[in-house]
């Protein structure tokens, strides 16, 4: 008796996803007939506005006599400039992560006392029901740890008493358990996954109340539970750096859907995990990572501008890679000049680098930055600049620091969690209509045909 293969695609399924191909391609003229913003975009990129925020704000253009001009990307979280919060927790020599969270939920920056007792809280709720690591994390491990994370997500439901309650206090405590939780279910997955699906050593530790998020991280996933200063402070920075990007970017517009329809926090989080874990969106890094490595055994010399220039010009000609006709890491839906995130992370990973014996690696993409502009603006007919995005120098940085590929996508959704726990509470404060967008039928009208007169 033949054993049934969940996975198996049969003939007969191909044969219905011929017709699936056959009757729902629309043709693409018809989005410009209609003038429908394909991805809810513009030609330059520009997002059509669905609604209004005051948790981040990000230019990329100026209007100057009338007219759009593209300037140096700004990043602006609660109206702070993302520059000045980076210096002023860098001056200060402390991590920046948790007051950011801070800063996104309640709109403020927070006193040392306010901070202090922030730290406490997220401390207190950075635990797990009894036995949700065996019971939940342990079962059906597997690669892909962004699932994982949803499924434990969806899971706490269960053991939350009040969890269909979307009053504010009960939201707010909610998603407080959840940014604390987050960095715990990503690397307890991870490390599920790497004991029964790649047969290695099971780790589980403790986090220890006494460090930050990002310090706690490192702990959680390394054998010794050690890590250096430096590798603490770039891992927070990145948390920083990913934390918010405004309510238009994929899954935090997702947060805003699935919250105005009255849902709880669990479904509405897990949703943009859902989304976030996209190679489009929050799965970039891995991409620019995996990029890398295929540059490096088909470029023999990593100073020769020509031949990364003929690497990177078969990219854009689908001859190269994955074929997709990318160049990963390049280019930003919004930003066109400078994405101000990639700025602020350059500036470290040169450091890191150096610590790490990577500064070879570290010009190898400098150079690919540099050489891949020219070869987009030749090769490309493109409505705005091109330059790299946060994704361009986050991998790099996640690879010097040893975390596993498996780890990059889930860390991002750690940092982010706070910008979904602020845009949630923001749609609950400030909406009471479902969203709904409307699609345009194209649909032809056709005659009923009774079952048996039916080919």
């Amino acid at each position: 008796m033949a054993t049934y293969n969940y996975s198996a695609i049969t003939p007969e399924i191909y044969s219905l996803a011929d017709l699936c191909e056959k009757n729902s391609n629309i043709d693409p003229e018809l989005y410009s007939v209609h003038e429908v913003k394909r991805g809810l975009r513009d030609l330059d990129g520009k997002g059509v506005v669905t609604g209004l925020t005051e948790i981040s704000t990000i230019n990329a253009f100026r209007n100057v006599d009338g007219k759009q001009v593209p300037i140096d990307g700004e990043l602006f979280y609660r109206g702070i400039p993302i520059e000045k919060i980076v210096d002023g927790f860098e001056k200060d020599g402390r991590n920046g992560y948790e007051e950011t969270v801070y800063l996104l939920l309640f709109g403020e920056l927070p006193s040392v006392k306010k901070l202090e007792e922030f730290n406490d809280l997220l401390v207190h709720y950075r635990k797990l029901p009894r036995n949700f690591v065996r019971d939940v994390v342990m079962k059906a491990p597997n690669s892909d740890i962004m699932n994982s994370l949803a499924r434990s997500v969806l899971t706490l439901y269960s053991y939350d008493k009040n969890a269909n309650d979307i009053s504010i206090p009960n939201v707010l405590r909610q998603c407080i358990q959840l940014i604390a939780n987050f960095p715990i279910l990503s690397v307890y997955a991870y490390q599920a996954y790497r004991h029964y699906g790649k047969g290695k050593s099971l780790y589980i530790h403790n986090p220890d109340p006494k460090l930050s998020t990002a310090e706690n991280i490192l702990r959680l996933l390394r054998p010794d539970k050690k890590y250096t200063e430096l590798e603490a402070k770039l891992l927070d920075l990145c948390l920083v750096l990913h934390a918010e990007h405004g309510g238009g970017n994929n899954s935090t517009f997702t947060t805003h859907v699935v919250t105005s329809s009255g849902t709880d926090t669990y479904s509405s989080v897990a949703a943009s995990l859902c989304s976030l874990k996209g190679p489009k969106h929050g799965g970039a890094n891995i991409k620019v990572t995996a990029m890398f490595e295929d540059l490096k055994k088909n470029v023999k010399d990593w100073e020769d501008d020509e031949e990364i220039r003929e690497y990177l010009i078969s990219l854009l000609d689908k001859k190269g890679f994955d074929n997709s006709g990318l160049i990963y890491g390049m280019g930003h839906a919004v930003y066109s000049l400078s994405d101000p995130r990639a700025n602020i992370l350059k500036k470290h990973v040169e450091q890191l680098s150096k610590e790490k014996g990577k500064l070879k690696e570290y010009s190898l993409y400098t150079k690919v930055e540099d050489l891949a502009r020219a070869v987009i603006a030749e090769k490309r007919k493109i409505y705005k600049g091109v330059s790299p995005n946060i994704d361009f120098y986050s991998g790099l940085v996640y690879s010097m620091l040893d975390l596993p590929p498996e780890l990059y996508t889930p860390i991002f959704a750690v940092a982010r969690v706070a910008g979904w726990s602020a845009h949630r509470i923001e749609e609950i404060i400030n909406s009471n209509k479902i969203i709904r967008p409307a699609y345009k039928s194209v649909a032809t009208s056709k005659d009923y045909i009774p079952i048996i007169d039916r080919k």
